[in-house]
């Protein structure tokens, strides 16, 4: 494992110097689920909520939020992104599947715009559905894919996560928690 590089040898934080770094090409990709009643994501897929299109704002807010997130955490680079591509997908009748993909030339990566951009599409589908489903629950959000950099690509192994989504996908049931 390596060392935490946000803190300096005296313990105080700090934004990491990358100025010697080469640019070279970035990518990461996020992602996360929103489990919900199934008759909640029939509403969101036939676009039946009164707020509207829960996809289409779900997908803007998740470009915004990639594109503002040096705004939101406080050690992050402000980036001039090349690329940020939401896909939402019901993959189950109670589950919407929510990536992620952000991509940068740059001296730094983009992990943290890809997970932002999640959480923030899955907090919009949240707030646009609350007033037909009490029972919504968000998440695991998780890095599935990182390339670039000195550290090279990092591909996420299988996880619980992914076994839920395969369990959700195969047999249209809830699976269980897998926190």
């Amino acid at each position: 494992m390596g060392e935490l590089t946000h803190f300096d040898e005296d313990g105080a934080s700090r934004m990491v110097d990358v100025s010697g770094k080469q640019p070279t090409l970035r990518l990461a990709r996020a992602s996360g689920w929103v489990k919900m009643e199934p008759e909640t994501l029939s509403l969101v897929r036939d676009r039946r909520l009164a707020k509207g299109d829960v996809l289409e704002v779900a997908r803007l807010a998740g470009i915004m939020a990639a594109k503002r997130t040096g705004e939101l955490i406080p050690l992050c680079h402000p980036l001039g992104l090349d690329s940020v591509e939401i896909a939402l997908s019901p993959v189950a009748p109670d589950a919407l599947r929510i990536e992620a993909t952000v991509k940068l030339h740059g001296r730094t990566g983009v992990e943290m715009e890809a997970l932002t951009a999640v959480s923030i599409a899955a907090l919009t589908v949240y707030d646009m559905c609350k007033a037909v489903d009490r029972n919504l629950v968000i998440g695991p959000i998780q890095l599935d894919e990182k390339t670039g950099g000195r550290r090279g690509r990092f591909l996420r192994p299988t996880t619980a996560a992914d076994s839920l989504g395969k369990v959700v996908c195969e047999t249209g049931e809830r699976g269980t928690d897998p926190t």
